[in-house]
């Protein structure tokens, strides 16, 4: 029980600091900062992807499975994200 509560004050804390780091990005290092989380995301999906073929519990593939679509969708939003405020900042064509 002593293990579970230490890790929901860990995922409680980091829920609060990613807030809080998030809340003060200025506008103009939201690009870059979007690719870095798209770095993440895809280090999230090869370890959701490693839990997926390897969990021997019906629960750890079904949560791995949803991890896999998450970190997906996360990723490949991301970078339609990230292209398009890119493209606002080339030339017309």
């Amino acid at each position: 029980m002593g293990e579970y509560v230490v890790s929901l004050y860990v995922l409680v804390l980091a829920g609060f600091l990613g807030y809080e780091v998030i809340r003060k990005v200025p506008p103009t290092l939201h690009t870059p900062l979007m690719s870095g989380a798209n770095a993440i995301s895809g280090v999230t999906l090869v370890g959701a992807l490693a839990v997926a073929a390897g969990g021997q519990v019906a629960v750890s593939r079904v949560l791995a499975a949803l991890a896999v679509v998450c970190a997906t969708a996360n990723v490949v939003g991301g970078f339609l994200v990230t292209h398009r405020m890119l493209a606002m900042f080339g030339r017309d064509r």
